[in-house]
């Protein structure tokens, strides 16, 4: 999850508001405190709807080898560090061969029992999503950005049709040229508006016309919610609406 800036969200939320707010959402209940502490911008983070966001992997916490996230408390002298990762009290574990850890690093733990404890440090990324922040010119330039869409009432709309079209395209199907140059690569990045500004406004230009753009940044143009009723969707829904049908499976 990419936030890019926005100068008029600057101006009236601050630089890194939105940020700040996602990235506390997205940390797991059990490391918000040690993590964030108080701070003025999540003075209302309680009215945030739980994500609920899968922080490990397994079905559950007692399962053998699970991945969860954890935050370092304390670097020994001894090659360990003591770690908080939702169980009962901070372990300690040693560091990996050539892994350097600091205090308030977040690690990545592989539990395999709890009672007794037993968990290692391990060098893989953990489970649930990365907030992360960059130029919306830099994040649609990525060589994983793949099919690059905004999302805007002024698109065109998105039908069973188009859908079908655009699975099509991203695996690289006969419909791929219709559609973008990166076709096939299964990968798709999707540009939201602000709360108060759309695309067209963010980025400098005009709202398009039947789905096209001049804007040679976007693939296409893509009204995920048609027939919608009001004049602005708010983006938390416009986020729902759109990667719901663009994650359906065939």
């Amino acid at each position: 999850l990419t936030v890019f800036p926005d100068s008029d969200g600057i101006r009236r939320w601050e630089d890194g508001f939105v940020e700040t707010v996602l990235r506390y959402a997205a940390t797991p209940p059990y490391l918000r405190k040690a993590v964030w502490d108080r701070r003025d911008e999540l003075e209302y983070a309680g009215v945030l709807p739980p994500l609920r966001v899968r922080t490990r992997t397994g079905s559950g916490s007692d399962e053998s080898g699970s991945l969860r996230q954890g935050i370092v408390t304390e670097v020994g002298a001894d090659g360990r560090v003591r770690v908080n990762c939702g169980l009962q009290h901070p372990v300690s574990l040693p560091v990996p061969d050539g892994m350097a850890t600091a205090e308030g690093e977040r690690v990545t733990v592989r539990v395999s029992s709890r009672r007794p404890v037993r968990a290692k440090i391990v060098d893989e990324s953990p489970a649930g999503f990365a907030v992360g922040r960059a130029g919306l010119d830099a994040a649609l330039e990525r060589d994983d950005a793949g099919l690059t869409v905004a999302a805007s009432r002024h698109g065109e709309e998105l039908s069973v049709t188009r859908l079908g079209q655009l699975v099509e395209a991203l695996e690289g199907g006969d419909d791929a040229a219709e559609t973008t140059t990166e076709a096939g690569t299964g990968d798709l990045t999707v540009a939201f508006g602000a709360p108060e500004r759309g695309l067209p406004a963010i980025v400098g230009t005009d709202p398009p016309a039947s789905g096209e753009t001049g804007d040679d940044r976007f693939d296409l143009w893509l009204n995920t919610v048609p027939n919608q009723g009001s004049e602005v969707v708010r983006t938390e829904e416009a986020v729902f609406a759109t990667l719901a049908p663009l994650n359906l499976s065939r």
